[in-house]
């Protein structure tokens, strides 16, 4: 479809001035050239294409091609366990910075792991056992080389928040532990699906103004909650909104004056800090009755969990949902970090199998007596600054738990609360990113908004439904831009063929009878009824203009639809209606740069039929050029 005429007279020759003399810019004549079909393709065939874009963007298979079939089962095996891949080439030099980095962020788990357990609810051993198993398996089916895998405060909070809320942890222990143990398996059991079926773009709906907002909100609430164990209070609220939180705080006032002296013991060293406050409380536990401790911690390795786990019973709805949100926000936090650090080496991470791995550890752990973990920002950042060079410090960690596990339970029996309290505390507080929240009010005030609604509701209503609200607004953000998509009048850049927006650019010239619009959206259903009254807009004030400027009577619209990237048949009808409407009042509707599936569907359409010869053509430029010398040639 288009035009096969001669090059013809440039109507955009202009006259311009220099300092020295006066000179005439002649452009080019232009040659008008026909707008092409795409190949032709079956739909099978297209079906393929599409879904290869959309699930294997990064073309996974390619380094099997022309392949023998040993390399092919070697490149396999390096595929599912990426520890083949680098396990060949691993030395001393590397395995000295992986004892270091390893041993260092042990240091971190095991008080974290104690912290974060109690976070959640669970029994503190529950947390050296979840920094034990899944940073094992983690080292043979993850990519990352500086992840530091184990329990999270995030994936902490929402579990101890959302089962608590149904299910007392003191009143009913072992049921609250089967839940949990339930939502892992679930959490993992997504995770791993979503890496099975290479369907990551999900978590992508977690928009980094949400997970801001959302990390700020549970930041406060976590703080709050640790309250508890640095004022020494016993009768503490379980809720995780702010009112009940500090009602109860002001309540039991009379509880908190009996707050034990360490309360200013800094938890900025965590381990040494356990260390250090364990030892002072074992010296004076003759004088420390009003020092809240752990207490007893069983020794030994993980105890099999696979017969606790609750598929069936009225709680299995709240055990399914727990492990999906769970699920996706420990997922997120997994991967983002791991994308982080894999950035700062120059190496990649793969977002499908990083899915596959953190849902198998989950699924594993869940039988192993773990609840959810993935790779923790602070441990993965300790591990990079130590100079950990792959998964092989994780293991290293892992054996220093195991030898905790084994030997060194007994001497957690006088650690205090209030230290943990100290270290979820500082841990999380970090959380809060104040500069990321005013970069967001400064680029875009609805990711502001959703940033908002998600501290707020987390605050004051809930953690799943604050979520909830922020993900909404990042929803309707994203239909917002759908259904009102961006359209703008051009004009012409004088001394070229560049058509730009005359808002954006002042050198931009309108050019005499054309009204040049551009749509930068797909053109679908949704907005397919805006954009025909925002078009006819765009030419009720066009002519408007005319009058009161005495210019030239408009007679042809051109859409620009460069950045039209798609087109239903409701868009299509859309087309066909405007062309009709606009012929009417004697206004010629041009189509410029259509992309190559558009195209395709407009002539399937047989739409193309009405617009006739001078209907379509390549550029915006090649359409002024052309129609121009067409009126100038009519009597």
């Amino acid at each position: 479809m288009g035009v096969n005429s001669n090059k013809v007279e440039n109507f955009s020759c202009r006259e311009t001035n220099t300092t020295t003399d006066e000179s005439v810019v002649v452009m080019p004549p232009m040659e008008i050239h026909s707008v092409s079909l795409p190949p032709h393709k079956t739909t099978l065939c297209k079906l393929r294409q599409r879904l290869g874009e959309i699930f294997f963007p990064d073309d996974p298979l390619h380094r099997f091609k022309n392949q023998s079939l040993g390399r092919k089962l070697l490149l396999g095996l390096q595929f599912l366990f990426p520890i083949f891949q680098w396990g060949p080439e691993y030395n001393l030099k590397l395995l000295r910075s992986d004892i270091i980095s390893g041993l260092t962020i042990a240091s971190l788990a095991i008080p974290q792991g104690i912290s974060y357990a109690k976070l959640a609810n669970l029994p503190p051993i529950v947390g050296l056992y979840s920094s034990f198993v899944p940073p094992l398996i983690y080292s043979i089916l993850g990519s990352s080389r500086h992840l530091g895998v184990g329990p999270v405060s995030i994936a902490s909070l929402v579990m101890g928040s959302m089962l608590s809320e149904a299910i007392s942890p003191v009143d009913q222990p072992i049921l609250y532990l089967k839940l949990a143990f339930t939502a892992t398996f679930f959490a993992g059991l997504f995770q791993a699906s979503l890496g099975f079926l290479r369907l990551g773009f999900i978590i992508d709906f977690l928009s980094k103004a949400t997970l801001v907002g959302f990390m700020a909100g549970a930041a406060v609430i976590v703080s709050l909650q640790q309250l508890k164990g640095l004022l020494g209070i016993v009768h503490f609220t379980t809720k995780m909104q702010f009112i009940p939180v500090m009602s109860s705080v002001f309540s039991h006032r009379e509880e908190s004056m009996k707050r034990p002296k360490l309360f200013w013991v800094s938890a900025a060293a965590p381990l040494t800090s356990v260390i250090l406050s364990t030892l002072f409380v074992f010296c004076l536990k003759s004088k420390g009755h009003g020092i809240s401790i752990i207490g007893h911690l069983p020794k030994g390795l993980n105890p099999p969990s696979a017969n606790m786990l609750y598929f069936s019973g009225s709680y299995l709805a709240l055990a399914i949902k727990t492990g999906l949100i769970t699920g996706i926000l420990s997922l997120t936090e997994g991967i983002a970090v791991g994308r982080t650090f894999a950035s700062l080496k120059n190496y990649q991470v793969d977002g499908n199998k990083e899915m596959m791995a953190i849902g198998l550890m989950n699924m594993a752990g869940s039988c192993s007596s773990c609840y959810v973990t993935t790779g923790s920002f602070s441990r993965s950042a300790v591990n990079y600054n130590a100079g950990a060079q792959t998964a092989v410090s994780n293991i290293i960690m892992a054996s220093a738990v195991l030898v905790t596990l084994l030997f060194l339970m007994p001497l957690f029996y006088y650690t205090p609360n209030v230290i943990l309290a100290a270290i979820i505390i500082t841990a999380v507080i970090g959380l809060i990113d104040y500069r990321a929240a005013y970069q967001l009010w400064k680029v875009d005030k609805l990711d502001f908004l959703a940033c908002l609604c998600s501290f707020f509701g987390v605050l004051f209503i809930s953690v799943p439904l604050g979520l909830a609200i922020a993900v909404g607004v990042s929803v309707f953000k994203i239909l917002l831009h759908v259904t009102r998509p961006n359209t703008l009048i051009m004009g012409n850049i004088p001394g070229t063929h560049i058509y730009h927006s005359l808002s954006r650019y002042k050198a931009a010239t309108r050019v005499p009878s054309f009204l040049i619009l551009a749509i930068e959206s797909p053109i679908y259903f949704a907005n397919s009824t805006y954009l025909q009254e925002r078009i006819l807009r765009w030419v009720r004030e066009e002519e408007e203009w005319i009058k009161a400027n005495n210019e030239s009577m408009l007679k042809c619209i051109i859409l620009d639809m460069t950045a039209v990237t798609a087109i239903d048949t409701s868009g299509i009808d859309l087309v066909c209606e405007l062309r009709k409407m606009l012929d009417k009042r004697s206004l010629q509707l041009v189509l410029a740069n259509p992309v190559a599936s558009v195209m395709e569907k407009l002539h399937q359409s047989k739409a193309l039929e009405s617009f006739g010869i001078n209907g379509m053509y390549l550029t915006v430029a090649e359409a002024v050029v052309d129609i121009s010398s067409l009126w100038k040639s009519q009597p």
